[in-house]
């Protein structure tokens, strides 16, 4: 069973948490809260240098880390994964969009404005930035699903996974959505898919906190 440490709210961590409850994988999911210094601890440090969430530990001793990294190993000889070389190479192309161009300025704002307090202030003077490139990116997806209900293979990948992650969550950090219809469609399409989870729900299986696992160990 995998052992998959991750926070919440975080939308690097939903991804691995929606693609695990897609394919309906078992795990054992261990909360690391980030804005507590949790994943800074020398034991998690031990498992992962970065310092980072989501981190799954594959077999023992054994971790992975980053999000899209993460999704492609729990994916591979599932629909979620790309069968041809073309088809994997665009999904790949969509993912590394999702890392420069989405991320960091939509996923930065979620985190600033909705997760940590006084963010906002805090980072006054980077928001103009996120905003004007956020809204270029999600541009590129508009333009993208005018033609297209998915990012690659016609159908739901990882792809489309690594970007809904912080994309569903936009409109928390004030983007509005509302120029971007089809956009709008693509995200209740993944909605509606079989299996799908919510950021805030948890899996029945075995929920540990990184208390529990500092008490064990």
């Amino acid at each position: 069973m995998y052992k998959l440490y991750s926070m919440q709210r975080s939308g690097n961590s939903y991804k691995v948490r929606l693609a695990l409850a897609l394919l309906d994988a078992p795990y054992r999911a261990i909360e690391i809260d980030i804005l507590r210094g949790e994943s800074r601890t020398p034991d998690f440090l031990a498992k992962n240098p970065s310092g980072q969430v989501p981190l799954l530990e594959v077999a023992e001793g054994r971790y992975l880390a980053e999000s899209n990294a993460i999704l492609w190993y729990v994916a591979d000889g599932t629909p979620l994964a790309p069968d041809t070389q073309v088809e994997r190479a665009e999904a790949l192309q969509w993912m590394f969009f999702e890392q420069h161009a989405l991320e960091p300025n939509i996923g930065a704002a979620y985190f600033w404005l909705s997760l940590v307090k006084g963010g906002r202030a805090l980072q006054t003077h980077a928001l103009e930035d996120w905003m004007e490139r956020g809204y270029a990116a999600l541009q590129v997806m508009e333009n993208h699903l005018k033609t297209h209900q998915y990012f690659a293979t016609g159908q739901l990948t990882v792809a489309d996974i690594a970007l809904y992650g912080y994309t569903h969550v936009a409109d928390r950090c004030d983007y509005d959505l509302t120029a971007f219809p089809a956009i709008r469609a693509w995200l209740r399409r993944v909605e509606r898919t079989p299996g799908f989870v919510d950021m805030d729900w948890r899996p029945d299986r075995e929920v540990e906190d990184s208390a529990g696992i500092a008490a064990e160990a």
